[in-house]
């Protein structure tokens, strides 16, 4: 799993021109998943984000976690995020994991992602979304399931 980290101070997510998802200050991942990846990859990467201390204290440090703010999330899943862009000039997406597997996984992410308690948002699968968010500081983080050893 591929995911784009972005705190943010708002976002919210359109398809259709209607409102799908939207969320206060908190942080918007891009999620995209990898044909092999599994609920591990998920669970190693939903302890990381609620504990990824990337939001300011008194002092002006980064030193809080959305949890510590209770901040909200935004998740959209993107599977542009498993280019693979070396050869020519037209991207490949076919390591990104079909529905049938990316469904289940990033629904999987999200519902562990609730049991923090925090509010939890998100754009719909597969739809043509527009997001939209002002990002905070900026402070942008690409995280990789692979790394994670």
């Amino acid at each position: 799993m591929k995911i784009v980290v972005q705190r943010v101070s708002e976002s919210s997510v359109k398809v259709d021109r209607e409102m799908v998802g939207e969320i206060g200050k908190g942080l918007m991942l891009l999620v995209g998943i990898e044909e092999n990846d599994q609920k591990t990859d998920a669970d190693w990467l939903v302890q990381k984000i609620l504990n990824l201390r990337i939001f300011g204290d008194n002092e002006g440090k980064l030193n809080l976690s959305i949890l510590d703010i209770s901040g909200e999330i935004l998740c959209i899943s993107q599977f542009t995020l498993i280019a693979d862009y070396k050869k020519g000039n037209r991207p490949s997406f076919i390591k990104a994991a079909k529905p049938d597997i990316a469904i289940p996984l990033f629904d999987y992410f999200k519902e562990q992602l609730t049991l923090s308690g925090l509010k939890i948002q998100s754009g719909i699968f597969g739809a043509d979304m527009k997001v939209s968010l002002i990002n905070d500081g900026p402070v942008t983080i690409v995280m990789d399931s692979i790394t994670k050893t």
